[in-house]
């Protein structure tokens, strides 16, 4: 016998069982009416699903290269009362071969092509499924005499649409290209599904598997697992479910987004205002019972601060209240979105204010942290309590070891017809004023230690608006300190010499004192400053005058006077501080100067007689003559002694 004989053989022995199959096939095309396949395939539905598949449309076999029933235009769940839970274009049931030579029809698998599947929520917590559960439980109840049928189910290119009514509101979400395999539990308790679809234009995967699928029906505990994955969030769960006595979901539950931000967007929960909420990371014990979420060892991450503690939700309310605990929290990224100035940093930001989210949810939050940094300030060990309700944020300070003192207060912020309206009132006890004014206000012009206090409130739709609106008080008690960048000694000194000689460079040293007071009252955006005085070991300082925080400029009046051992001898100088807030002109009074010149003095009596001609000229050559006739002169010869 040679090989291609040997190779024949198998050949026609599998084209032998082709063509066996192909005609048993074609014999029963003939032997088993379609009507007999049609009514055999929708009773071993209902059998396994409890659902009674109404046939709108034709129905097709097919018998090569498989036995195939297709049903089209079928309704699953239609009791006639409203929208039937499953409407699908095409329902198809792949037959097995072997009971077909026997003359029984059993399915394989089932497949819904293009199916829209409705899920209603009611007031009460029913839903247009829970008659079709509990059909469905009653269909999975053990049954001696009922051999295994099929145990897979697919979905192609499927709709899901959820209706909720809550609060007389009616909410309606969709899925969409809804591909997923089901694992029946014919043989086995468990359920599993397996596939993806698309959620607000975003591709997801996902996977479910239920230990005891006819427990969870009947709302018997069961174990549950539950994966989703896609590109805005990643989400993990790993516990159990059951409905009795009330509904209650116990487990881990573990979520991950690349920006907090962006998931929230996608899922069209809220817009969050100004800056921060990138990656966010969550794991936690979660239970879901009565509407409430509660998570309890909750290990959280968000822009890289780590926190724990606990966190509740409220699902009916969108209510979240929580206390969490850090070594360190950085909340410069929450306040990065604020712009105070505009781009040239010379004048007020003219942009509208969007606080878009504050009103879609409500917020009791509490925060505790060795350390917490904002901007360039640097706070020890804080406790925050952050308050949201109806569109108000209220974030209050109950203690802070800050700036080698005690800060204290609170900051409101609230989403108004005209914009925003800003409440703070902040008080700080005790702590270095360099660092607390330099790191909170850029004011880096006053070193000691005091007492601070800032109650304003303002609204409008812009910062420049809000500007505008400023209402309130602030306050500072200074001791043991001093003045940086400007020395009032030494320029009192020189021009106490020298009135009419200029006044140099004045704008560098220090200018110690004993007490520093400062009291401001602020009405519709113009400041009136009430009491501005320092008192120190050689001067004393009074101001009093105007400032306007819209225009950024300084209209100021005050008296420095050098302190001596005699009072008599004091010298005092009245000065002006006038123009914008980053470059001010401080001018003193020319003609408290020239009547103290003595070369000077003449042109001002001059001025009253009305005859300042000549005396301007003498004034002019007394000013270049003195100079001269002191550096050259020479000595006089002392006189000859007497004999």
């Amino acid at each position: 016998m040679t090989a291609a004989t040997g190779l024949k053989r198998p050949a026609l022995a599998v084209a032998a069982v082709v063509a066996a199959v192909v005609v048993t096939l074609l014999a029963l095309s003939f032997l088993i009416p379609v009507g007999s396949v049609r009514d055999a395939v929708v009773k071993e539905i209902h059998a396994v699903t409890g659902l009674d598949p109404v046939l709108r449309g034709e129905v097709s076999v097919s018998w090569f290269p498989s036995g195939t029933v297709r049903f089209h235009n079928v309704y699953l769940g239609d009791d006639g009362k409203g929208e039937p839970a499953v409407i699908a274009d095409e329902l198809t049931a792949r037959l097995r071969y072997f009971p077909l030579l026997a003359g029984r029809v059993e399915i394989a698998d089932v497949t819904l092509v293009r199916p829209t599947i409705t899920v209603t929520f009611l007031p009460g917590g029913q839903s247009n499924w829970s008659g079709l559960i509990r059909s469905l439980a009653q269909a999975l109840q053990p049954d001696p005499g009922r051999t295994a049928s099929f145990s897979e189910i697919g979905i192609h290119d499927g709709t899901v649409v959820v209706h909720k009514q809550f609060d007389g509101k009616d909410t309606t979400e969709r899925l969409d290209g809804v591909d997923f395999q089901l694992a029946w539990p014919s043989i086995s308790r468990s359920f599993g599904a397996n596939g993806h679809f698309v959620w607000h234009e975003e591709p997801i995967e996902a996977s479910l598997t239920l230990g005891d699928f006819l427990a969870a029906l009947s709302g018997e505990r069961s174990g549950v697992k539950l994966r989703l994955s896609g590109a805005p969030v990643k989400a993990a769960f790993d516990g159990a479910v059951s409905a009795q006595p009330s509904f209650r979901i116990d487990g881990t539950l573990s979520v991950e987004a690349p920006s907090l931000r962006d998931a929230l967007r996608w899922t069209d929960t809220s817009q969050l205002p100004f800056g921060g909420f990138g990656r966010f990371a969550l794991r936690a014990h979660s239970i879901v019972s009565g509407g409430v979420i509660s998570l309890s060892s909750v290990n959280v991450e968000l822009d890289g601060n780590l926190a724990e503690g606990v966190i509740t939700l409220s699902t009916d309310h969108r209510t979240v209240q929580g206390t969490l605990a850090a070594d360190a929290l950085d909340l410069t990224p929450y306040v990065s979105g604020i712009h105070i100035l505009a781009a040239n940093a010379r004048s007020w930001d003219q942009l509208p204010i969007a606080l878009d989210g504050l009103a879609d949810f409500d917020l009791d939050l509490r925060l505790s942290a060795a350390s917490v940094k904002i901007g360039g300030a640097q706070l020890r060990r804080t406790a925050i309590a952050t308050n949201m309700r109806n569109g108000k944020l209220d974030v209050t300070i109950g203690e802070s070891q800050a700036f080698a003192g005690i800060a204290k207060g609170s900051l409101g912020l609230a989403s108004i017809k005209a914009g925003v309206a800003v409440t703070s009132h902040l008080q700080f006890v005790d702590v270095d004023l360099e660092s607390c004014l330099g790191q909170l206000f850029g004011i880096r012009r006053l070193a000691g230690r005091g007492n601070l206090a800032l109650n304003v409130d303002g609204s409008g739709s812009s910062v420049l608006a809000v500007t505008n609106t400023l209402n309130g008080t602030a306050s500072l008690m200074a001791h043991d300190g001093a003045l940086t960048g400007i020395n009032i000694e030494q320029l009192l000194r020189r021009l106490e010499r020298r009135p009419l000689s200029g006044n140099g460079d004045f704008r560098t040293g220090r200018t110690p004192f004993d007490q520093f007071a400062l009291a401001l009252k602020i009405d519709q955006g113009q400041v009136s400053v009430d009491d501005l005085h320092l008192t120190g070991p050689t001067v004393r300082l009074a101001v009093s005058g105007q400032v306007s925080v819209p225009t950024r400029d300084l209209d100021l009046k005050g008296l420095a006077t050098l302190v001596s051992g005699e009072t008599a001898n004091e010298f005092d100088l009245p000065f002006v501080v006038q123009g914008q807030w980053d470059d001010p002109i401080m001018l003193p009074d020319a003609q408290s100067l020239i009547r103290r010149s003595g070369a000077a003095a003449p042109l001002l009596e001059s001025i009253k007689a009305r005859n300042a001609g000549s005396a301007v000229r003498s004034v002019i050559d007394q000013l270049l003559a003195a100079p001269a006739a002191t550096t050259t002169a020479p000595p006089a010869a002392p006189a000859p002694a007497p004999k």
